[in-house]
């Protein structure tokens, strides 16, 4: 029986259907990564968040052509493969990320293009592997920080927005922000650290118009919903990190120094939250900014890529003793790494994905080895 051009038009429409999804396929690649590649490559601006099951959601970032992606994936540290997952609703990089209580995870924020902040949120639930809207921000933010404090909701502090240092709190049970107290000084690529108290210490970072760097910190107490000044730091620095002590001390480390952010340093200072006072402790080796920091379950501090003074990324690593206040050198990466996301994992060790070598590939570092491997290879 001949078919009527309707059933051709029906097949055709199909037809294109097909190499459309084909083209996308092999765009983004396969489903399932086993050779410890991510399914996409994240240059920078993505978040990855460890979930309760130990498996880490990554998602959004920018892509090869700095253009904001929306996919996500998860890693999973037993099987070591990467999965796609649902997308997010909107394309986003430079958001902020937290784990909620409940499980899921917020993220808020971030860039839809350069210079273009976001002030939607959206929700991911792993138990169905999809995102969800959620309330907006009253202000856009982008290179802000987002913090779980004890009582289960959000701060948003900093950022992009250009209002100034606005800051606002999520609540999950409503799904929806609302107004904390004003900071003292608008903040863009600062540090934000959950203390053993309960209250958020802010550190450093750049003024919005990018112009200053900063050494002052401020802390915010939710049960006033206020932010407090507290000592600031002997040197003024911008793309450090912070990592909360198992004593309650507070190690920053690296970043660039006051001269408008462009020189990496190696020094570190602690936060001693009796005093609200900084100090100095031993510097590292190597100068670094854009580095991640990662508290070991052993208590040591794993500070691993960056970038040094020139430009480029990284494959050094050092690990900091709060007990000497001293840097020794561990493993290399096996592939330098700068704005990198350092996540522990549940068996202690720690993945490094994404960073601006505009590559896919994964790493992880064992503390029991001191080395770093591929993060699909075998165990």
């Amino acid at each position: 029986m001949p078919l009527h051009s309707k059933h051709w038009r029906l097949i055709g429409a199909v037809a294109i259907c097909l190499v459309v999804g084909a083209v996308f396929l092999a765009t983004r690649g396969p489903a399932v990564s086993h050779d410890g590649h991510m399914i996409d490559a994240r240059a920078a601006g993505h978040t990855a968040i460890l979930l309760p099951d130990g498996r880490v959601l990554i998602a959004g970032g920018w892509d090869a052509n700095s253009r904001p992606i929306a996919s996500a994936e998860l890693y999973d540290p037993k099987a070591g493969t990467f999965t796609a997952t649902g997308s997010m609703i909107s394309a986003r990089a430079m958001a902020a990320a937290v784990l909620l209580k409940d499980g899921r995870v917020l993220i808020d924020g971030g860039e839809e293009s350069a210079n273009y902040p976001f002030a939607s949120a959206e929700l991911y639930d792993p138990k169905t592997g999809t995102f969800t809207a959620t309330g907006s921000m009253a202000t856009a933010h982008s290179i802000q920080t987002a913090t779980l404090l004890r009582d289960g909701r959000v701060l948003i502090a900093g950022g992009t927005d250009g209002t100034g240092p606005s800051a606002e709190l999520y609540d999950p049970r409503t799904g929806q922000f609302s107004a904390a107290g004003p900071m003292f000084a608008p903040r863009v690529s600062h540090t934000a650290t959950l203390l053993a108290d309960g209250r958020v210490l802010m550190v450093g970072g750049w003024t919005v118009d990018g112009i200053r760097t900063l050494a002052s910190a401020e802390v915010f107490d939710p049960a006033t919903n206020t932010f407090t000044e507290t000592g600031s730091m002997a040197e003024a620095r911008v793309c450090h990190t912070a990592t909360l002590l198992a004593d309650g001390r507070v190690l920053v480390t690296g970043g660039c120094g006051p001269d408008g952010g462009s020189a990496p340093v190696t020094s570190a200072e602690l936060w001693y939250p009796a005093t609200g006072k900084f100090s100095s402790t031993g510097s590292m080796a190597v100068e670094r900014s854009y580095q991640s920091a990662t508290l070991l379950a052993d208590g040591r501090v794993l500070v691993a890529g960056g970038t040094p003074e020139g430009g480029g990324a990284l494959s050094s690593a050092e690990l900091y003793d709060p007990a000497k206040g001293t840097f020794t050198d561990t493993g290399s990466m096996i592939a330098p790494q700068a704005l990198q996301k350092a996540t522990l994992l549940g068996d202690g060790r720690v993945l490094m994905t994404g960073g601006d070598n505009l590559d896919a590939a994964a790493q992880i570092y064992d503390p029991k080895t001191g080395s770093f491997r591929a993060a699909g290879a075998a165990r």
